[in-house]
């Protein structure tokens, strides 16, 4: 049951309300931002609500237990603070969102509905569409260690070690052409062999997505230059002259860390771990079985 002040208390019970929802959506680097769907911006709590954005949601229905409790929000792409670019480039990914219900009237009387995370986004030419999970589905996330042959660290983090900053690791170049928004042909990577930046990360300096970035899923060589493809295009267009770091990659084998990056010492997986086919084995003659090391 929520609790609710004797004003707002007395205000449901009276015969007319002047109730509506605000949200409210904090973004992973601390931005906020409010959106109300009353016809008028609306401020409580230091946070202006804005009513342009044409914000709606489906109905908040609350379970007892540890099921996770989801919910829809609607809204059109016409808020100078909301863009499209923004959404598929995944500033808003993970997002807190509060939603209050308001007395437009009076607005210190309101009471807190719901409070979760941004999830799936479904964008349109105008308007998206984004879940919104409950504080529950965090009990769904892994938390600690996976035992697996590959390495659990992100190249470049405190656990792995290696350092993304010097040249070896690093690439800056300029586009050149262009295809299907996603694939590059660039100057400035003629130093670096071939596929020596798949699975790292593209991020550009300058041009449309300047800020942004994807991962790279293939890096060869052509008479002009080297091309970077991306797993997906980028959310604005890539014009030529637009400048980009590209990172090296991992694909998280031992074999890799060892010789690509020197780090074997730091690789966080378990490459000499028994697979499912020696669990399910059976002994033949002349093999020692005697829980020693494999190796």
């Amino acid at each position: 049951m929520k609790s609710i002040s004797d004003a707002l208390a007395a205000h449901l019970a009276g015969g007319t309300t002047t109730l509506c929802n605000c949200w409210k959506l904090t973004r992973r680097d601390g931005h906020v931002m409010g959106f109300t769907d009353h016809d008028d911006d609306l401020a409580f709590d230091g946070v202006t609500y804005e009513a342009v954005a044409g914000f709606t949601a489906s109905a908040i229905e609350s379970s007892a237990g540890l099921a996770v409790d989801n919910l829809d929000l609607a809204g059109g792409l016409n808020s100078e603070r909301l863009d499209e670019g923004d959404l598929a480039a995944g500033i808003y990914d993970d997002a807190s969102v509060e939603i209050w219900r308001v007395n437009w009237s009076a607005t210190d009387q309101c009471v807190l509905m719901r409070k979760g995370n941004l999830g799936e986004v479904s964008r349109g030419a105008t308007g998206f569409t984004a879940e919104l999970r409950g504080l529950a589905h965090r009990l769904n996330q892994p938390v600690g260690r996976l035992f697996q042959y590959g390495c659990d660290a992100d190249l470049g983090d405190a656990r792995c070690g290696v350092d993304l900053g010097v040249a070896t690791m690093r690439g800056e170049g300029v586009v050149a052409a262009i295809e299907d928004n996603r694939i590059v042909t660039a100057s400035g990577l003629e130093g670096f062999a071939e596929g020596w930046f798949e699975r790292g990360r593209l991020a550009f300096t300058s041009g449309a997505n300047e800020g942004a970035g994807c991962e790279v899923k293939l890096h060869a060589a052509s008479a002009g230059g080297a091309v970077i493809e991306l797993w997906q295009a980028m959310a604005r267009e890539i014009a030529m002259g637009d400048a980009f770091v590209v990172t090296a990659g991992c694909d998280k084998q031992f074999s890799t860390c060892r010789a690509k990056f020197g780090n074997g010492a730091n690789f966080r997986g378990f490459p000499h771990m028994p697979g499912n086919d020696y669990v399910i084995s059976y002994a033949s003659s002349g093999e020692v079985n005697d829980g020693g090391s494999r190796n």
